[in-house]
């Protein structure tokens, strides 16, 4: 092909080629950096700090030759005269930061070089670029021919601050995290024979620490910070052992068995603490973002707060289990300890049956406003009586009974003591109408049911509640 026709070509590949290009001569720079080192300056950081003004001079000193079609249109040029005779319009500001890095790699000897920055439409809107430019290598003494592409981000940069911004203000709990050297070392394990994580961490429950150390957290959104009542990300960052306790271990561990075996998203419930050490109940979704399944150099974790609703569960929970008035277990939760009373019943167990004496009498004396405070005020002698390990229910509407496994004859008959103990305290801080409780104990033995045993012991209780009345009407005939 003869040389001029080359020569169209290439104008041709330059002036219609699909990315901004430009032609420029930076022989100034060159004759000036050698002014420099020929006055003995070797520092040319050091020289720029002191003469700031220089970076503005030296962009100055670049002359533009010649720009393509495609920087007219980026640049909303109408032709390169009306291009050329508004750089400064278009180079300004925030290239005076990425340009002095320019400078320190041409001093430096390099021949090209790339970096981000700010430039600028003819009619003001902001353009985000990748700049890269190169010294021809015929001109490589002269600079007098550079070639710089110029590649427009901008919708790139909009896309990523919408991601950013959709990230920072999810109504969720959002955290970026890279789990790259958690991963080298499951690797590293695997190597050396290591097949089961689960039997690994129980024969090495240290390693649960040393694995979770390993783990980076590279952002957190706000919701986060609200979530765990954070100021801010360096202080979240900071004190995330506070968030993660050793007494999360067992979700720990469910996490990093779940990773060892090849899980590229997996979601469970939890427990955190917030940095005021108020727990909270979440429902983790775990993702290894796609493209990072060799390094693990990026997951995305959601964290949903369920902390409302765990408390309304464990309500729900106890409204089936409890009785409302008192606090104290129900029936259904007595007939089902019950159950699983029988089918183990290796131990002694001893029932205490309670009830309450004169109920009706109070109600219609005092109103039925006292007579639940008097139910009430027998709940807190029968929950301040029993020790640890044992049960107190309310299982009708003046009844109850104390559930004592282990328990012996004579341990039930403590109890019994105490609770008259309570009665009397009970009596001189709130008087009328007087507490009064009947109570019988029974202790299981071989061959009959807890059943039968719970009947023994409401005999007893009835035959206490008639010496009980027996009482009563000997003192109100002797004080007519």
């Amino acid at each position: 092909m003869p040389r001029s026709k080359m020569g169209d070509r290439f104008e041709s590949l330059f002036d219609y080629a699909p990315i901004s290009l430009w032609e420029e001569d930076y022989s100034a720079i060159k004759l000036f950096f050698d002014s420099l080192r020929a006055n003995g300056v070797i520092d040319l950081d050091g020289y720029l700090a002191e003469h700031p003004e220089e970076v503005e001079n030296n962009i100055q000193r670049i002359k533009v030759k010649h720009v393509n079609r495609e920087t007219l249109s980026m640049f909303g040029a109408s032709s390169e005269e009306e291009l050329l005779g508004n750089l400064d319009r278009i180079f300004r500001d925030e290239m005076r930061a990425h340009f002095r890095s320019e400078l320190m790699a041409l001093w430096n000897g390099e021949a090209s070089w790339s970096g981000e920055g700010i430039n600028y439409r003819l009619s003001g809107e902001t353009l985000h670029i990748r700049l890269h430019w190169r010294i021809l290598p015929e001109c490589s003494s002269t600079w007098e021919s550079v070639l710089v592409s110029i590649e427009n981000l901008t919708e790139l940069k909009q896309a990523e601050k919408r991601y950013q911004l959709l990230f920072e203000y999810a109504p969720i709990s959002l955290w970026e995290a890279d789990y790259s050297m958690l991963k080298r070392e499951f690797d590293h394990l695997r190597a050396r024979g290591v097949t089961d994580m689960k039997t690994y961490l129980s024969s090495h429950p240290e390693a649960v620490d040393r694995f979770m150390n390993m783990i980076h957290v590279l952002d957190v959104n706000r919701r986060t910070l609200q979530l765990f009542d954070a100021d801010d990300k360096e202080m979240f960052l900071a004190n995330l052992r506070k968030v993660f306790r050793k007494d999360m271990k067992e979700y720990v561990v469910s996490e990093l068995v779940d990773i060892w075996n090849g899980k590229t998203y997996y979601e469970h419930n939890g427990i955190s603490y917030s940095l005021s050490g108020e727990p909270v109940h979440i429902y983790l979704h775990w993702t290894l973002m796609p493209g990072y399944e060799d390094d693990f150099g990026w997951v995305l974790v959601a964290l949903q707060d369920v902390t409302e609703r765990k408390k309304a569960e464990e309500y729900l929970r106890f409204l089936g289990t409890h009785d409302v008035m008192t606090g104290l277990y129900n029936r259904a939760y007595f007939e089902e300890t019950i159950r699983k009373l029988e089918s183990k019943c290796d131990e002694p167990i001893s029932f205490i049956v309670v009830d309450l004496n004169e109920l009706k009498i109070a109600n219609d004396t005092f109103g039925h406003d006292r007579g639940d405070k008097l139910i009430r005020r027998a709940a807190e002698v029968l929950k301040a009586s029993i020790d640890e390990g044992y049960t107190v229910a309310r299982i009708g509407g003046d009844e109850f009974i104390i559930i004592m496994p282990g328990a012996d004859a004579e341990a039930a008959n403590t109890i019994i003591q105490r609770v008259q103990s309570l009665i009397a305290v009970n009596n001189k801080y709130y008087h009328k109408p007087l507490l009064s409780l009947s109570l019988g104990a029974a202790t299981s033995v071989p061959g009959l049911s807890l059943e039968k045993i719970i009947s023994l012991a409401d005999d007893a209780m009835y035959k206490n509640k008639g010496k009980y009345h027996h009482r009563r009407r000997e003192d109100r005939m002797n004080n007519p």
